[in-house]
């Protein structure tokens, strides 16, 4: 199982005094963030991609290579890539060139995002999300796959005899999970092609997530890429933690409040009674993800929220640590012991390339 951190990279107001930070400086604590997951022995650090203030993260690609050239062992990620708005060829080029950069430290979670706007400046029309996300991810499966595409759909110009470059690292594409909120077209997607599912998982009640997780698992079976218990599932989730649960519910209380997304609604009680919102302490913490199990099922990647809504880099370093050194450890070791030997583990570049060379040749995909 993998367990990580991803980040949406908002530039947001201190509440507690005030303080807003320059696009720089949140820039360098996403860097910085990475550099400490890996450093407390974390998997997995994830980036959102947004093209409107208040958040930063316009570029997923040049961090991430940033990073990789940093890093030796943490699996580089998206917490979205815009397969809407962004043209497949360019993702395809570009995450290839991070993939051989990275040493094939790298897979992307495909999504819509939650800016509406965004459409319109790349040139789209919102009624238009769903057909786009179907048609650019159908595109873009291709050119990591034939050599030589010839193409021609609904939303950009045709291609023909159109080879991308680089081609994926050993002939193996990045790993790619889809990621949704809501749509159940988009767990379709993703069983369709056999790819992973990621649920957020933050803003919606358990039975949602356990709906969503289920269609996605009933599907992957159905199109034969094998048992519903071995699709290849990841969540989201959200954690604030001090090793005492009143010190960390006064602390994280004003972030809350005025966060961006939730702020000025319902309380922080109702919340985290309500969504897997986690504030307490590592016990606690330890103790809601494990029941995360029991209405998704054995799955291969959590991935928790902690740097928004204003928290200092400092708080989020200490997130971390606690992380590093109570929470993953746990985690890990219950997770490893409650999973059945015929439920895969998360999927990496090496065993997507033992599996290719190990699969007759008409089976490889």
């Amino acid at each position: 199982m993998q367990f990580g951190v991803f980040t949406v990279g908002d530039v947001t107001v201190d509440p507690t005094n005030g303080r807003m930070p320059s696009e720089r400086e949140r820039i360098k604590a996403m860097t910085a963030i990475a550099l400490k997951a890996e450093e407390v022995g974390l998997d997995v650090f994830a980036t959102g991609e947004h093209h409107n203030p208040p958040f930063v993260p316009s570029s997923p690609t040049t961090m991430l290579g940033w990073i990789a050239a940093r890093t030796e062992r943490l699996l580089l990620s998206t917490s979205t890539t815009l397969i809407t708005t962004n043209d497949p060829v360019k993702i395809a080029e570009d995450y290839a060139m991070l993939q051989h950069l990275a040493d094939g430290r790298v897979d992307l979670m495909m999504g819509r995002g939650n800016t509406g706007p965004v459409y319109p400046w790349f040139g789209q029309d919102i009624r238009n999300g769903i057909p786009l996300a179907i048609e650019n991810y159908d595109l873009l499966h291709r050119l990591w796959r034939e050599d030589v595409v010839d193409w021609k759909g609904r939303f950009r110009t045709p291609l023909q005899s159109f080879t991308s470059t680089p081609r994926p690292l050993d002939g193996v594409p990045p790993f790619v999970w889809h990621g949704s909120i809501r749509s159940p077209e988009i767990a379709e997607q993703a069983a369709y092609y056999g790819d992973g599912f990621f649920a957020n998982h933050i803003f919606w009640p358990k039975e949602h997530t356990q709906r969503m997780v289920g269609l996605y698992r009933e599907r992957y079976a159905h199109y034969g890429h094998g048992s519903p218990d071995q699709a290849i599932v990841g969540l989201g989730g959200q954690v604030f933690m001090r090793r005492n649960s009143q010190d960390a519910v006064r602390e994280f209380r004003p972030y809350f409040d005025n966060a961006p997304v939730y702020g000025h609604g319902p309380s922080l009680e109702e919340f985290t009674r309500e969504t897997p919102l986690t504030v307490g302490s590592p016990q606690q913490v330890i103790d809601r993800t494990l029941g995360f199990r029991e209405y998704v099922g054995d799955y291969q990647r959590q991935l928790f929220l902690i740097d928004h809504a204003g928290l200092p880099l400092k708080t989020v370093l200490e997130q971390l640590d606690l992380l590093g050194e109570e929470v993953v450890p746990v985690l890990r070791k219950e997770f490893d012991s409650l999973r059945p030997a015929h439920v895969p583990e998360a999927p990496t570049h090496a065993s997507l390339l033992a599996a290719r060379d190990a699969a007759p040749a008409g089976e490889q995909r």
